[in-house]
């Protein structure tokens, strides 16, 4: 992970200029605590997430990242704690749920169909949206047609949106790793959701495929106006990009607040260069 944390002021970066204002809070996380055995991967977290903001959460590797995102979407269960949405609580969701809520979720590890085709692996992201049952869809009957075209229509635009047209039509297992990257957000916007987790979307990539990524995370933000929880190792992108940002060190929030407040933070410091420990 990089860890170019400094004190000087004139580095540093005041979040993103948009258009869509921050509103109130959408999601709130509670004293969350998560144990596996023996071992807690988070201790008494508690942040809030704002309509349209995008917020990151940071940490050195370990510190319980995406543990968070998966308590946020029902991969795991707290022992303690609540996770609420829109204020009520999330207990007991699954993934599958969530995503029917309007949280998506994007991975580590690319989880796309490697053998079908951009437009098809984008298509997939809208069966949460499908009202139309297999039958319908088997005889082609006009609910499930009138469901296929205007699915057809969303992707098509999120395909022109994140600049993916002359790729259309390859299959995903033949793109570079930045491509990829671009196909399963798209994936997740075909899903309309209300909030997009997205862990460590420029994992493995090169300086040029990480700028355009942000450049669409933004792109994204302002024109949909769709909220974010950022994971991200590169603190640059996560300065420029975040309007807030959360820091976990070994399972405990060491930080809160903006890029520059989070900066200046002697505790953050310290977990990034090792000092604390």
């Amino acid at each position: 992970m990089q860890t170019n944390v400094q004190s000087d002021n004139s580095q540093m970066a005041s979040g993103p200029l948009r258009g869509h204002p921050i509103g109130g809070t959408l999601i709130e996380v509670k004293d969350i605590s998560l144990s596996f055995g023996g071992v807690k991967a988070l201790t008494r977290i508690s942040f809030d997430v704002k309509e349209h903001e995008i917020r990151a959460i940071i940490g050195p590797n370990g510190a319980g990242k995406s543990s968070m995102l998966n308590c946020i979407n029902g991969v795991y269960q707290p022992q303690e704690g609540t996770v609420l949405w829109r204020g009520q609580p999330l207990a007991g969701i699954t993934p599958a749920q969530a995503a029917r809520m309007g949280i998506s979720r994007t991975f580590q590890n690319i989880a796309l169909f490697k053998g079908m085709s951009v437009l098809d692996n984008i298509m997939a992201g809208c069966n949460l949206r499908t009202h139309a049952n297999f039958l319908e869809v088997a005889f082609g009957l006009p609910r499930a047609r009138r469901e296929e075209l205007s699915n057809r229509e969303e992707v098509e635009e999120i395909i022109g949106f994140l600049e993916i047209e002359h790729i259309r039509k390859t299959p995903v297992g033949r793109l570079p790793y930045g491509l990829q990257k671009r196909v399963e957000l798209a994936r997740a916007l075909a899903a309309k959701p209300s909030v997009l987790l997205l862990d460590e979307p420029m994992a493995g990539m090169n300086i040029e495929e990480k700028q355009d990524m942000c450049r669409f995370i933004l792109d994204v933000n302002d024109h949909y106006g769709t909220t974010m929880i950022l994971i991200e190792h590169d603190m640059g992108v996560v300065m420029d990009i975040s309007d807030r940002v959360v820091v976990l060190d070994y399972g405990k929030k060491i930080g809160d607040g903006t890029p520059n407040e989070v900066r200046n933070n002697q505790d953050v410091i310290d977990a990034y260069l090792g000092v604390a420990h």
